[in-house]
Parts: structure tokens; sequence; C-alpha cells
């Protein structure tokens, strides 16, 4: 197949797995919380021109990253990969949720409440801009940092956060199989792999598989922590 095409096709696919994971939720509480956390990380598409080129330099629907930085593809791709990894732990398990109490809200661990959250875009404006680190590496070591001051925030969360990390992680490696296999040799020439470990797992960049772990553990939580909730696990009927 086409390599102009590659990164759109990719995209869509991911979006078709987002769509199957939100016709699996029971509740409309569920499928608004994806929608929701979908369409705000949709934003980070808006993010792209730092990783171009330093990570990698796909061709993109009419050249729009090549001539201004910014691409359809991105876009769709934060939106799918948002809202799987927010709600693919509550697809496979039923859930409600409730808002806590205020005894809870003002237990001390809470007082980190806003650092907490803020912890990961800061992590990485620091990371960016004073490390000369490539941009991927910024991105997955602030996820995990928002994700360990997720744990000490909300240790109610971590069984959530941990399960659909490792989720998410295997969704994305059995995507990207099958997207190499349609596209063979697309990441030799599109990812920029001298400035990157250069390691690949049945020719996955290390890289991406780090970035779908702290995003899929991170991002998890990021709807219960932002709104103060809960989650109780229910039986299915």
């Amino acid at each position: 197949m086409s390599e102009q095409l590659a990164y759109f096709i990719g995209s869509i696919f991911l979006f078709l797995i987002w769509f199957l994971i939100w016709l699996r939720l029971t509740s409309k509480e569920s499928r608004n919380e994806m929608v929701k956390v979908s369409l705000a990380t949709s934003l980070l598409g808006l993010t792209e021109p730092i990783f171009v080129p330093e990570y990698w330099n796909p061709p993109t629907l009419f050249n729009l990253a090549q001539k201004i930085g910014f691409d359809i593809e991105s876009f769709i791709f934060a939106f799918a990969v948002g809202g799987i990894a927010v709600s693919v732990y509550e697809a496979f398990n039923k859930v409600d949720h409730k808002k806590l109490t205020a005894h809870e809200i003002y237990h001390p661990r809470h007082k980190f409440h806003l650092l907490a959250l803020l912890s990961s875009p800061a992590s990485f404006i620091f990371l960016y801009t004073l490390t000369s680190l490539n941009p991927i590496y910024s991105t997955i070591l602030s996820l995990l940092i928002g994700a360990l001051a997720t744990f000490y925030c909300r240790p109610d969360l971590i069984r959530k956060m941990i399960a659909s990390g490792i989720i998410f992680l295997i969704i994305y490696f059995l995507f990207f199989a099958i997207f190499n296999i349609l596209f063979l040799g697309y990441i030799k020439d599109i990812w920029n792999l001298q400035a990157l470990s250069g390691i690949l797992l049945l020719g996955i960049p290390f890289e991406e598989l780090a970035f779908a772990a702290s995003l899929g553990t991170m991002w998890s939580s990021v709807y219960e922590h932002v709104l103060w909730l809960k989650i109780r696990k229910l039986q299915r009927s």
C-alpha cells in the first residue's frame, strides 16, 4: 500500500478500535466519558510539529505536515488513543462512578491534587525545553511522572491504571503488528531510528510500546482524577 496514506489508514484503524470499545461500554456515563476525553485529547494533535522530524516524518494527506506543520491524521490518532486509554478498562469491567465524599476530598494526599494533575504537562515542558532528549522520551517520562503522581494522590485508581496500561499496550502492539504487515518497510523509512534506541520488537520501535504503556497507565485515570470521582466495580448482568 502507498506510504502516502499509511498514517491516515492507521489512524482510521485506531478510530475503528475506539468505536468497537465505545459499543462495548454498557452505560451512557462511560460512553460520555470516552467521548469527552477523546475530544480533549484530540487537541494534542497540535503538538505534532514537536515530533516532526525529530521523531518521525510521515507523509500526510495533502502534505499538510510538511507544509504547515499540522495534519488531519494526528487529530484522529490523538482522539482515538485518548478514548481507548481512558475507557478500555471499563469495556471489560462494568463500573459506576461516584463523587468522592467531603471526608475523602480533604484527605492530606489531596493537597497535591492540582500538582499531580499538572505534573505531566509541566514535566514535559521542562524536559523538552531544558534537555536534549528526543521529544518521544520527554513524552514517555512525563507520562510516567504523571502516573506516579496519580498513584500517590489517588491510590484507589491504581488497579484501573495498571490494568489499562497493560490492555492498551496489548491493543497497540497488535495494531502495530498488523500495520507492519500492511506497510512493509514503513517504520524504517519514516521513523528517525538513528535518533532513537534502535530497538525493534517484531519490527515495532521500543519507544512506541513504551509510549503505549505509559499513556495507557496515566491517561486512564484522568477523568476520575479531574472530576473527583471514584469507581466501583459491578457485576455484569
